[in-house]
């Protein structure tokens, strides 16, 4: 929106429908009501939202490709942009300036009930669809400081939180797990896996298994949440782009809050945002790196 309203012919290449992690519109596009968006009180739909966003985009001039990047060259400039063979000699598109949004993706368990019964019952966010749980009992699986997080703040909403980890003893630092430990709602099933997740049209219960022991048992619940970590999607930007060990982007290494080590590229939302992963703060680092683009072409000419 930004971009194009700068009158800087901006082209979106917003990915391809086959995998989650390319979703055109992102993790909203699998999330169903979105409750914590500023100027909509009654809620809107993941989907919804992301089409109104798109269509705004599009009313102010920018263009947007259904295409997934296969390898991009930022070692000059103008940079290289290919879609298809990433072995094609030339290029498929050339940019002056190039902003980054291809944004994370939540690791899940792998089940096939887990993916039918995501948004219905199934969440990767507690901050947004805690509240949906109300006297609810409910599980979190996973082990670290972000299930341990994510399981105190359920607390406020669930009449019980099962905290489910395949192994004996958390990974979460010390004091994440002394509140988790003191906190009376929170329950803990040691050395246990999720098998399966029971429901049609929402979730029932977990079917669990014990590792150490192999015995399965029956977990009736009303919601799951699976905190076991987010993978950004930056394996195109690998040893061209600085990273963190757990390859997040890192930005505001020039002027501007959104640059990059290279001149000229940009990253926003939660490829480079592993604290706050929000749709509004998602949303307004791209703004940012919209206007420090616009500023970086400005001053060279």
């Amino acid at each position: 929106m930004y971009t194009a309203r700068a009158n800087l012919g901006p082209l979106v290449l917003e990915g391809e429908p086959s995998s989650t992690s390319d979703q055109p519109g992102g993790q909203l596009m699998l999330t169903t009501d979105v409750e914590n968006y500023p100027g909509f009180p009654d809620g809107v739909m993941g989907p919804e939202l992301m089409t109104k966003f798109r269509d705004q985009a599009t009313r102010f001039g920018a263009e947007l490709l259904t295409v997934k990047v296969s390898k991009v060259d930022l070692s000059n400039r103008p940079f290289g942009v290919w879609v298809g063979d990433p072995d094609a000699a030339e290029p498929t598109y050339l940019a002056k300036s190039i902003i980054v949004a291809t944004g994370a993706q939540s690791l899940m368990l792998g089940l096939p009930s887990e993916q039918r019964l995501l948004g219905y019952g199934v969440s990767t966010c507690a901050t947004c669809d805690g509240f949906f749980f109300r006297e609810r009992n409910i599980a979190v699986v996973g082990g670290g400081d972000t299930a341990i997080e994510e399981a105190i703040f359920l607390t406020r909403f669930a009449t019980t939180v099962t905290l489910i980890h395949r192994r004996h003893e958390l990974r979460a630092s010390k004091i994440m797990q002394e509140r988790a430990f003191a906190n009376d709602k929170i329950k803990f099933l040691w050395n246990t896996v999720v098998e399966d997740v029971v429901g049609e049209t929402s979730v029932e219960s977990l079917t669990l298994r014990d590792v150490v022991t192999g015995e399965q048992s029956t977990l009736p619940i009303q919601g799951l949440f699976v905190a076991i970590g987010h993978a950004p999607n930056t394996d195109l930007f690998k040893g061209q782009l600085t990273m963190e060990d757990s390859g997040y982007l890192v930005a505001g290494l020039g002027n501007g809050a959104t640059s990059t080590n290279v001149e000229g590229v940009f990253a926003c939302g939660d490829v480079q945002d592993h604290v706050y992963r929000q749709a509004v703060t998602a949303a307004g680092s791209g703004c940012q790196a919209a206007i420090d683009a616009e500023r970086w072409l400005e001053a060279n000419h």
